[in-house]
């Protein structure tokens, strides 16, 4: 593995030039700090001319000649290629960061949690919502949810209709449900819906945990409007998070003092007891969720630290969106 100190950029390259891939282009090239953007490789030639005379970076011929040149490989190719990519730059010692779902199949997940097993390379999966400025705010109170609703609702886009909405949309949800939740899950109930591709292009689903918690997740690639929102209820507390606007509301509970304010909002109980209400819509600094999530695994290397969103945390959203998959695909079956 190439060494680093902690005063020296990290040299860092990207594979895919798409839609995507020229994102994180852009934001590394907002990282001087932390990168140094070495250039990158699309196996499409009249694609990386393009973005080469655009961009003035280097093109590389081939994906070995870019693991060669660089401490960190940014995967940001087509979901099927993503763990050919990643087998060859841990082979080379390079460090990861890998686009969501982080692979094809399970299978693949489990080889690369191997392979990264007792070495310091690190692996950071791309599930951008994470570090979205309202769901960052948010997670400092979501303590104990017992009820979580998530739409994730997206006009329609030709771009990812390969693959079905669970893979594309949900997913995201998904990891935030498992990393408020912080529990075991127990049941998975969903169905899905094909209605302009060969896949499902609409879905919901009912996760329930040990603890008790409980999630309600739809997601649409069909929809009229655009809409990213996540409510978490909690004792005590009800949590707005507006992925879409970047925006973040508190509705909060307490015990109301003798004398509330006269325009306090105040609930008598039936056993006597006062409780007042409290709202709070903080005011967030907004920030790329993309930079924020490369720079991390930046610190997470030179700190010798693990990423913000693991390998295992990319394998088991995986996981809960294969089993959702399978579910959909009974429900479909039983129905036919």
């Amino acid at each position: 593995m190439l060494s680093t100190s902690l005063s020296e950029q990290l040299r860092v390259g990207v594979l895919g030039a798409g839609h995507l891939g020229k994102i994180h282009l852009r934001c590394l090239g907002e990282l001087p700090e932390q990168y140094h953007l070495v250039g990158f490789f699309d196996p499409n030639p009249e694609l990386s001319a393009q973005v080469a005379a655009e961009s003035g970076l280097h093109r590389f011929e081939s994906i070995a000649d870019l693991i060669e040149a660089v401490d960190v490989v940014d995967i940001v190719t087509p979901t099927l290629s993503h763990y050919d990519c990643a087998v060859q730059a841990l082979e080379r010692g390079r460090h990861i960061f890998i686009e969501k779902p982080v692979t094809h199949t399970l299978e693949e997940a489990r080889d690369l949690l191997r392979r990264i097993e007792n070495t310091p390379l690190k692996v950071q999966v791309g599930h951008v919502e994470r570090f979205n400025p309202a769901y960052v705010e948010a997670r400092k109170s979501i303590l104990k949810p017992r009820f979580i609703e998530i739409h994730r609702l997206a006009e329609f886009n030709p771009r990812g209709t390969d693959v079905p909405v669970v893979l594309d949309l949900m997913i995201h949800d998904i990891d935030i449900v498992l990393d408020a939740v912080q529990s075991e899950l127990v049941d998975v109930r969903a169905n899905g819906v094909a209605v302009v591709s060969s896949s499902p292009d609409i879905a919901t689903a009912r996760l329930e945990f040990a603890n008790g918690a409980v999630a309600n997740l739809t997601a649409s690639r069909i929809s009229l409007k655009n809409m990213r929102k996540a409510r978490f209820f909690q004792q005590d507390a009800y949590i707005t998070v507006d992925f879409l606007k970047k925006e973040t509301e508190f509705v909060r509970m307490k015990d109301a003092p003798a004398e509330p304010d006269p325009f306090a909002m105040v609930l008598e109980l039936g056993d006597g007891q006062k409780r007042q209400i409290e709202f709070e819509r903080p005011s967030l600094v907004q920030t790329n969720a993309i930079r924020d999530e490369l720079r991390t695994l930046s610190e997470a290397i030179n700190n010798d630290t693990a990423p913000i969103v693991s390998l295992k945390d990319g394998y088991r959203a995986l996981e809960v969106a294969q089993n959702i998959l399978s579910e959909v695909e009974r429900n479909t079956a039983i129905r036919a």
